[in-house]
């Protein structure tokens, strides 16, 4: 009998979120602030999370894994939440309970890129609460840091700002940094202008991988514009973002981004891997037909090639499509489980979904070795500089 995949080796889940405890920020930011420090209340029967006077989420409708119901229905209160959503102990329980030996962790109530903050219109109070959560998430982490790996978050508006905090959680111990995907939603330049430059020089000083979480702007796309259902919406919304990154990378290769910074690592998060394959043959072809050399003889790889050579994808669910990515790309992909969202891996009743390890050896068990060891192991270990059990 073939020993199970989660058994031959340490297994890194590269996209986990952290359902953030109520006091996070109450109980750092000065008091001076008042109601505009990101708070818990209770409306109705329901925690919701407040930053300035807008809600902006509840902790239940994050935590999903394991609800029988589905959006717009979600756990009421913290009370009701698993506790490895927000308590650290209990998530390496759970980790150990399903043989993942790493978790790379993300944020919820700043958004997928810190824009949630932006609504504060305060600079000084902005990067404060930013400041906060990456604080908080190195304590939270100290509970096992060599499975708890910290994405430090960012404030993109203000580039100055954003290389110092780069520099300060690179010092704490932050294994990435969480990058906007569409600064340009927000009136900040996009990724390919040169405004951004600094911030892969800090990347690249500091050896911190880039990440471009989906979902960095749902203002536009979570509308229901055709009428069709809260729940049809949800579903159509959490497709579409997925597709976000295609012109994130899309930016950084023709933009000159990989060119010019050969160092930087960049991940593309939660955003699927079956469409990389057609997405990188797009880019080949428009690269050689258009004749972007003639334009810039500076570049000296395809699009394809910069791709293998500095930027990375991840994948949750697929079956056919992330084979098929598998084996274009087998160093270049890596596995997450997106716990404990309403989307994540792990199952609910009435779902197709599967335990992360039933996941791995009924659809990919029969792949060769080496891109099974890489997909699951080696790296993500690489990137985020991840010992395993033994060191």
């Amino acid at each position: 009998m073939t020993t199970p995949i989660f058994e031959r080796f340490p297994v890194i889940d590269m996209d986990t979120h952290l359902t953030e405890p109520a006091d996070l920020w109450t109980s750092r930011l000065a008091s001076k602030w008042g109601d505009r420090i990101p708070r818990i209340e209770r409306v109705g029967a329901k925690d919701v999370w407040r930053i300035g006077d807008q809600i902006v989420g509840a902790p239940g409708a994050y935590t999903a894994a394991g609800y029988p119901g589905s959006y717009p229905d979600f756990r009421d209160t913290y009370e009701d939440l698993p506790a490895a959503a927000y308590d650290a102990h209990a998530r390496l329980a759970l980790m150990d309970e399903q043989r993942i030996w790493a978790q790379v962790l993300y944020p919820n109530v700043g958004g997928f890129g810190s824009a949630g903050f932006l609504s504060l219109g305060e600079p000084e109070l902005m990067l404060e609460c930013v400041r906060a959560y990456n604080d908080f998430l190195v304590e939270w982490a100290s509970a096992d840091s060599r499975r708890l790996l910290c994405a430090a978050a960012m404030p993109f508006w203000d580039v100055g700002a954003m290389v110092k905090e780069i520099e300060r959680t690179a010092a704490l111990g932050h294994r990435a940094i969480l990058m906007c995907g569409q600064p340009q939603a927000f009136d900040v330049p996009v990724l390919q202008h040169r405004h951004w430059d600094p911030v892969w020089a800090a990347a690249r000083d500091t050896g911190l991988p880039v990440s471009f979480h989906v979902g960095g702007d749902i203002s536009e796309v979570m509308q229901d514009l055709g009428e069709i259902g809260v729940k049809s919406n949800f579903g159509r919304a959490s497709s579409i973002i997925i597709l976000d990154n295609y012109r994130c990378l899309s930016e950084l290769i023709f933009g000159g981004v990989c060119h010019r910074f050969p160092e930087v690592n960049f991940v593309s998060v939660e955003s699927g891997a079956g469409w990389l394959p057609f997405a990188l043959e797009t880019f080949d072809w428009q690269w050689q037909n258009g004749r972007v050399v003639e334009e810039h003889p500076e570049y000296e790889l395809l699009p394809s090639q910069y791709f293998e050579r500095q930027i990375y994808g991840s994948f949750w669910f697929e079956r056919a499509s992330a084979r098929a990515a598998l084996e274009r790309f087998p160093r270049n992909l890596m596995w997450e489980t997106d716990y404990p969202h309403p989307t994540s891996m792990h199952p609910t009743p009435g779902t197709p979904a599967q335990q992360p390890a039933e996941y791995a050896d009924q659809n990919l068990g029969d792949l060769p070795e080496a891109i099974l060891r890489s997909v699951f192991h080696e790296t993500a270990a690489r990137l985020y500089r991840v010992e395993g059990p033994n060191g």
